[in-house]
């Protein structure tokens, strides 16, 4: 008899984006992994048609794929208000999931959800209100119901361990970066077609308070580089407002509105140096792949950036919010010459330690365990 792992799929009908990438390269790693006699198959929201006929060719090998009648509002809704059945074994990329009561015991089902990050519990003034009330909504019901929360880090897990009274059902699956980021043809001419600056400084942020994007342009306009600062971003209006607001030059930004991932790619590979001043994150899938790139990175200190990069870019406090600028600044003025090889080198490796491959090895295995 095939044994069937049910995957709650999100965020595909969106732009391109971390997390889009992350829950497609999963899937298809659980595919290329799945054990003998297993399968994988696939649960959606009701979404336009492309949308399937994405999922069916960036995952060949899935088995089949359930199209909810509800659309991803409805869909939530109803799931957060328990209306759901859970069958066979299912693993959902994120809270986005049918917790509801279901007999595991007897194997006729488990289920295992997904929180990238501990944001709405600890940092909920950093989230609008509705996405924070429903995120801690789910996360109870993910406490009463889920088999396994998967996280991202230590940290996610210490952090959701405080606000959730979850045991020792949390289990630590990182993310890896994307083989969809490398650049097709020639990225020198893709560079030139996109207008980008001979040298430039990277970040993919919005104006979203979590992402600090302020402080980075702050840093930018106090480094004695010169260097201008490529934002990648699907937001690019925000964004640019928030550089006027600040006063930074228009010769120090360059805007990218919702690249693609392989023009992403060209922006990574191209670019000097990684800036992430990050208030809180789960465990920074934009920074693993600017490592992954070799790229020397900045980020501000935070327990799942300092996981993340282990001693393989540099680290900034964020004690003083009055001086992080000109701490980032030093930092990105302190790149050059050896230490830029030496970044770069330990970037590469770091970057090594994680692949899509271990991470759905792991998921596979958490349910043999279950």
């Amino acid at each position: 008899m095939v044994q069937r792992l049910n995957v709650v799929l999100d965020g595909l009908d969106g732009p391109p984006s971390a997390l889009r990438r992350s829950a497609e390269e999963l899937t298809g790693a659980l595919i290329a992994q799945a054990p003998d006699g297993c399968e994988v198959a696939a649960i959606i929201a009701s979404s336009p048609e492309p949308v399937y006929a994405h999922i069916v060719e960036r995952l060949p090998g899935l088995a089949s794929l359930e199209k909810s009648a509800l659309a991803r509002r409805e869909l939530a809704a109803s799931w957060r208000g328990g209306f759901a059945r859970v069958h066979g074994m299912t693993h959902a990329v994120n809270l986005l999931a049918p917790l509801a009561a279901h007999d595991r015991l007897n194997g006729s089902a488990q289920l295992t959800v997904t929180v990238h990050d501990a944001i709405a519990w600890t940092h909920p003034e950093l989230l609008d209100s509705g996405r924070a009330g429903w995120t801690r909504a789910m996360g109870r019901r993910a406490e009463r119901y889920a088999d396994a929360v998967v996280v991202p880090s230590h940290a996610v897990a210490a952090e959701l361990g405080e606000a959730l009274d979850l045991g020792d059902r949390i289990r630590i699956v990182p993310g890896a970066p994307s083989a969809s980021l490398l650049p097709t043809g020639d990225p020198r001419r893709r560079a030139r077609e996109l207008d980008l600056p001979e040298r430039y400084l990277l970040t993919v942020a919005g104006p979203e308070p979590r992402k600090d994007l302020a402080t980075t342009l702050a840093a930018v306009s106090l480094s004695s580089s010169g260097l201008p600062l490529v934002v990648a971003t699907a937001d690019a209006e925000g964004v640019r407002a928030l550089a006027a607001e600040a006063g930074t030059t228009p010769e120090l930004l360059h805007v990218v509105d919702t690249p693609p991932d392989a023009d992403l790619g060209v922006l990574y590979h191209g670019a000097h140096a990684y800036l992430c001043s990050s208030v809180a994150e789960g465990f920074g899938l934009a920074v693993l792949e600017a490592l992954a790139f070799g790229l020397p990175v900045v980020h501000t200190s935070l327990p799942a950036l300092d996981e993340l990069t282990a001693g393989a870019a540099i680290s900034v406090e964020r004690d003083d919010p009055h001086t992080l600028p000109a701490r980032l600044a030093e930092a990105i003025d302190a790149i050059d010459g050896e230490l830029a090889d030496r970044l770069s080198t330990a970037a590469g490796d770091r970057s090594r330690a994680f692949s899509w491959r271990d991470s759905a090895d792991k998921i596979w295995q958490l349910h043999a365990d279950l």
